[in-house]
């Protein structure tokens, strides 16, 4: 790991750096961060200032432990922080790479013999709560409330965005400039438009008590205070007043609250702007390759990138067009006045030169923010090339939270550490069932090394093993690390993230059927009390008949079958079923509505059929009153359609039914596409009575439906298609193919049933086909044009 930077712009001395000093002898350094002209400047104000103290912009809590920051890692790293209680939870990370100016500041200020001290708010402290994220970036710039300064500054350099801006300020420069001064000039500017917000002052205040009590035990030596540029005009004027010269305390959480900060590693794909990287600078890779080898160096190696990567994915970059890229960001640099070319130059040329299409979207490095969806290719093969593959390793000596410890220990004695191919549970034995556990707590945790393939998919499912898929084991440390915020053992960390999920959902009970059957399968049985007593308390007030009917299936699968893993015929499961199906009729007979078919509600009656069929002793209500209820939500013509349906299929499956034959001739004379709609919920709760049963007098219901379609006009036939095609899909295959069957036999014909159900093209498109040349036909014959058929 190279930590000596590369020739740069002499720095001032001393004397020369009065331009950023705000007291006798504090330099103040404003600096972005993830800037290698900034880590350049850093590193050579240490070399000429051999300055007492270095003070750098990162959380204070980290003070005691920086000989562990400052191991040999291999860059880039983030101190991960973390913090929950009762009423709020924190993440937020502070990425280091080796050209970010703090990482200069610790191990230059190190080597030169000065003490280096973090001298921020610790991440979880509440001046950091009024960010909108709440997984921040430790080190997110204030650019969003200084975007006047800036937006005029773009405006007077002719450039497209700041990152266009600070390149070619900054970055790219000729040798000899006075950098400091004009940063200085620069973060006066930007400051001076904005407002802080009350966290960013008390984070001001705090870093300004270090800086006096850093100038206090100086000696006469300067203090050398490195922070974001944001702050470093704030900084300047608070250090000049009179306080304590104490150091000042670093704030614990309370006692109450769970903190704390480990190392984590890093990657250039997390530092990227256009990955979502709330701070600094985009495209990590190519100021790597600025900071080692200066702008030309990175410029060719740019390039060079690009055109590999697109070779490398199949697509044609030719010697011709690297040279007329090539031209293109050399005649951009002089066009632009810049001394050498900017990474925006070269991007710009490669665009010129290798896009002839017309693009829908402005490139993505003028407008900054995530790629989106349909960028087009050779763009999004640019802005990786851009952004580089490395990724950080730590230290073996690096202390990790007992998690990590916990998870690899259980991946050892499980057989589960190094599995190459798939792994098959059966989930009827104890060691199954334990390996299942282990590896569905991993899964929420969100920790890569594993993917489930199949299993059972909810309580009823009857699938008794599981087939889980080893992969990518990239990220996992760093995801365990991360993960050891939520506890020291793996059941417990699975525990508070389910929990956390259930407290977010709030009102919204939908998600909570979902969290119910996770908290099953990581088997963290005290969860599913506090979870079943969440979803018991919330049904009464859920008005949302689909999500009713998730809550209801999800209970009564798990109430009946779930014998696995232990929680079939639990009394919480019982209240929450009978509670569930009671407010299904309840809602259902309130919903009025217009055409088309709601999945979810007729879900929703089929969860109540199951219920009334195989948990009547859990239900208040009976089958009686649930029949009567169903008949009336199919009488009523203010319902929907599909509604209706299911209500009639439901009063069949409860053993009264009505007459089938009779509801399928009064719908032909509604809307063509009423029928399909009201088939639709009829075969979702009655789907076995349709095929098992048969109509009044005997006759098969497929056999009154054939009549009804039959005598549709060809019009109405094209407009009830598509809701009929939907109703059918209800049925599999098989059962498909015998009602195909029939129809063949009603018409004494012969043939392949299965071929009907495989024709070449859409059924839909063939009809409306076939209507197409019958209109074009007697249009002919209208005008005697027409051939003799």
């Amino acid at each position: 790991m190279t930590n000596t930077p590369p020739a740069d712009p002499p720095a001032p001395d001393a004397a020369a750096a009065g331009a950023g000093v705000a007291t006798a002898s504090a330099v103040f350094l404003g600096v972005r961060h993830h800037s290698p002209a900034c880590a350049r400047l850093v590193a050579r104000a240490i070399e000429t200032l051999r300055p007492a103290y270095v003070l750098v912009e990162g959380p204070a809590d980290m003070n005691a432990r920086l000989d562990e920051l400052l191991l040999e890692h291999r860059l880039p790293i983030a101190v991960f922080s973390h913090y929950r209680d009762e009423t709020r939870v924190a993440t937020s990370w502070a990425p280091l790479c080796e050209y970010s100016p703090e990482w200069i500041a610790l191990r230059q200020g190190r080597a030169s013999g000065a003490e280096v001290r973090f001298i921020d708010l610790p991440a979880w402290h509440p001046a950091f709560a009024e960010r909108a994220e709440r997984y921040a970036n430790r080190y997110a710039d204030a650019e969003a409330r200084y975007a006047r300064a800036t937006e005029r500054l773009c405006a007077h350099f002719g450039v497209d965005s700041v990152d266009a801006l600070w390149d070619g300020l900054f970055e790219v420069t000729e040798p000899g400039d006075d950098l400091m001064t004009r940063l200085d000039a620069y973060f006066d500017l930007v400051r001076g438009d904005a407002e802080a917000d009350p966290g960013d002052r008390a984070r001001e205040e705090y870093m300004a008590s270090w800086v006096r009590a850093a100038l206090a035990r100086a000696g006469g030596r300067p203090v050398l205070v490195v922070t974001g540029g944001f702050h470093q005009p704030a900084l300047r004027a608070l250090a000049d007043r009179d306080g304590p010269a104490d150091w000042p305390e670093v704030p614990a959480p309370p006692e109450d609250a769970l903190g704390g900060s480990f190392l984590v590693p890093y990657s250039f794909r997390q530092l990227d702007a256009f990955s979502g990287y709330q701070s600094g600078m985009p495209s990590p890779g190519y100021y790597q390759r600025l900071w080692e080898a200066g702008p030309e160096q990175a410029a060719r190696g740019l390039l060079r990138s690009v055109a590999d990567r697109l070779r490398a994915r199949g697509i044609p970059v030719s010697t011709a067009d690297l040279i007329a890229a090539r031209g293109l960001a050399q005649g951009l640099t002089l066009l632009r006045g810049h001394p050498y070319e900017t990474r925006v130059d070269v991007l710009d040329g490669l665009a010129g030169a290798l896009i002839s299409d017309d693009l829908d979207r402005p490139l993505p490095w003028t407008t900054g923010g995530t790629l989106s969806a349909g960028t087009h290719p050779v763009v999004v093969e640019m802005v990786a090339a851009c952004a580089g593959e490395a990724e950080g390793r730590l230290h073996p000596d690096t202390p990790l939270p007992p998690l990590v410890h916990d998870v690899t220990e259980r991946l050892v004695r499980l057989g589960l550490a190094d599995a190459e191919g798939p792994v098959t549970l059966d989930l009827t034995s104890a060691g199954g069932l334990m390996r299942s556990q282990v590896l569905h707590r991993l899964r929420v945790l969100d920790i890569p090394g594993f993917t489930r393939v199949s299993g059972p998919a909810d309580g009823a499912d009857p699938v008794f093993t599981e087939r889980w898929q080893p992969g990518r084991v990239s990220g996992r440390e760093a995801a365990l690390i991360e993960a050891g915020a939520y506890g020291a053992r793996l059941d417990e960390a699975a525990s508070v993230v389910l929990g956390e999920r259930a407290r977010d959902a709030g009102p919204d009970v939908g998600p909570l059927a979902g969290l119910l059957f996770d908290t099953v399968l990581c088997g963290v049985g005290p969860l599913c009390g506090e979870l079943l007593g969440a979803l018991a308390a919330r049904v009464g007030r859920i008005r949302e008949l689909g999500s009713l009917g998730e809550v209801l299936a999800a209970a009564l699968g798990l109430w009946r079958h779930d014998r696995v893993f232990g929680v079939a015929r639990d009394p919480l499961l019982g209240s929450v079923v009978a509670d569930a199906a009671d407010r299904v009729f309840w809602l259902a007979e309130g919903l009025h509505g217009g055409p088309g078919v709601d999945f979810a509600r007729l879900r929703a009656l089929a969860a109540a059929r199951d219920a009334l069929l195989h948990a009547p002793e859990l239900l208040s209500l009976t089958r009686e009153a649930a029949a009567e209820a169903a008949g009336r939500i199919s009488r009523d013509q203010r319902a929907p359609a599909d509604l209706r349906g299911a209500a009639f299929g439901l009063r069949w499956a409860l053993g009264t039914p009505d007459d089938p034959a009779a509801a399928v001739r009064a719908l032909a004379s509604a809307p063509a596409d009423t029928l399909g709609d009201w088939l639709a919920g009829l075969f979702a709760v009655a789907r076995e009575e349709v095929v098992g049963g048969a109509a009044a007098g005997g006759e098969p219901l497929v056999d009154v439906l054939d009549g009804v379609v039959s005598a549709m006009t060809e019009g109405d036939f094209l407009i009830g298609l598509p809701a009929l095609r939907q109703a059918f899909a209800f049925f599999p295959p098989r059962e498909r193919e015998r009602i195909a069957q029939r129809l063949l036999e009603r018409r004494g014909a012969r043939g392949s049933a299965r071929s009907l159900l495989r024709t070449t093209a859409d059924p839909l498109l063939l009809a409306r086909a076939a209507a197409l040349e019958d209109n074009v036909a007697r249009l002919l014959d209208r005008y005697g044009l027409g051939a003799t058929r």
